[in-house]
C-alpha cells in the first residue's frame, strides 16, 4: 500500500526534455544566466497548469545534461500527481510548456519531446495504467533538498510578480476611496491616468482597469477557485480582509458559483476604482495556476479558438 492516513503522500520522478529543433538547446538556454530566468518561469507556468496550482508539484533540481534538460520533481499529495499523470499522458503538459517557452524566449516555435522516469522504471511504458506509475513514483522519495538556485529563482519570479503589482499599485495599500464610484467601470471617453504597462508570460500590456468583458469572463471562468483569488486579492485591498470572502459564499450561495465570482470582483472594483488593473487580476490569477483565465482575459486565446 503507498501510504497510511498519517504519513503525506511524497514521491519523486524526473522529466526529460529535449528540443527536436537544432536551434533551440534546451540545457544551453538554462546555461545562459539571460535565458534561465525565462525557462525557470516556463517550467514553473506548465506545471502549474498541469496540477492546477503553482505549488501542485515541486522542482527541486533542473540538470543539463545535453541534449537534456532533466527536472527533479517532487509530489506532496497523490491528486496533485494523479493530475500531473493525466496532464502529461493526455499531451496537455507538452503543450502547454510548448507554448510558454515559445513566449518566454519570444521564440516562434520550440518543439518539444518529453520522457517520465522514476528510479529506473520508464513511466511512458505504463501512462495507462496510472496506480502502478503512482507506486513507482512514490517509491521514489526525493533524495536531496531544493537546490538553492531553484530557490533563487522562485524568489526572482515572486518579486517580478510583485514588483508589477506594486507599480500598478501605488498608494493603494490602505486607501479605501472616500466614494465608492456610482459607476464601477470608467466610461470609455473619460481621461484616466497612464496606467502603465506590465509584463505576462514575456509580452507586454497596457495596464487598463478592469472591464465589464473581464468581470463577465472572470465570473464565468474562474470556477470554484473564485476565494482563493479573493484572498490574493484582499493582500492589497481592505475591502476584501476577512471576513467579507466567506460572508460572500454564504450570501449568493443560491445563486451559485459565477454570481459568487461576479460580486467578489465587483466589490474589488468598487472599492479600488481606478486602481482595480487587468494587472493586480492576472497576478492573482497566476498566484493561483488560473494560467489559462489569465490568458483568456489578455485574448490571448482568441487567434487560436478562431482555427
Amino acid at each position: 500500500k503507498m501510504a497510511g492516513s498519517s504519513i503525506p503522500w511524497i514521491g519523486s520522478a524526473y522529466l526529460f526534455l529535449q528540443s527536436t529543433s537544432k536551434t533551440v538547446v534546451l540545457p544551453s538556454l538554462y546555461e545562459s544566466s539571460q535565458k534561465k530566468p525565462s525557462v525557470f518561469r516556463a517550467l514553473k507556468l506548465a506545471l502549474a497548469d498541469s496540477t492546477g496550482s503553482m505549488n501542485g508539484v515541486d522542482m527541486l533540481k533542473v540538470y543539463c545534461s545535453h541534449p537534456h534538460l532533466i527536472v527533479q520533481l517532487k509530489f506532496c499529495r497523490q491528486e496533485n500527481c494523479r493530475r500531473f499523470l493525466r496532464s502529461y499522458r493526455e499531451g496537455a503538459l507538452q503543450k502547454s510548456l510548448q507554448n510558454h517557452l515559445q513566449l518566454s524566449l519570444a521564440m516562434s516555435t520550440v518543439p518539444l519531446e518529453m520522457e517520465l522516469k522514476a528510479g529506473s522504471e520508464h513511466l511512458d511504458n505504463m501512462l495507462k495504467d496510472e496506480d502502478r506509475c503512482l507506486e513507482c513514483i512514490y517509491r521514489e522519495k526525493p533524495d536531496r533538498l531544493r537546490d538553492e538556485e531553484i530557490t533563487e529563482l522562485e524568489e526572482h519570479l515572486k518579486s517580478l510578480t510583485v514588483h508589477q503589482s506594486i507599480n500598478n499599485n501605488v498608494a493603494v495599500k490602505d486607501c479605501a476611496p472616500l466614494k465608492s464610484p456610482s459607476l464601477p467601470y470608467p466610461s470609455q471617453g473619460s481621461s484616466l491616468p497612464p496606467q502603465g504597462t506590465f509584463i505576462f508570460q514575456g509580452q507586454q500590456f497596457d495596464n487598463r482597469t478592469i472591464t465589464l468583458d473581464d468581470h463577465q469572463k472572470f465570473a464565468k471562468l474562474v470556477s470554484k477557485k473564485w476565494k482563493q483569488v479573493g484572498r490574493s486579492l484582499q493582500k492589497s485591498c481592505r475591502a476584501l480582509r476577512d471576513p467579507v470572502i466567506d460572508n460572500l459564499a454564504l450570501e449568493y450561495d443560491r445563486e451559485g458559483l459565477y454570481e459568487q465570482a461576479y460580486q467578489l470582483l465587483l466589490k474589488f472594483i468598487q472599492s479600488e476604482g481606478k486602481k482595480a488593473t487587468i494587472a493586480r487580476l492576472i497576478a492573482a490569477l497566476e498566484e493561483n495556476g488560473l494560467i489559462s483565465l489569465a490568458e483568456e482575459l489578455l485574448g490571448l486565446h482568441s487567434n487560436e479558438d478562431c482555427s
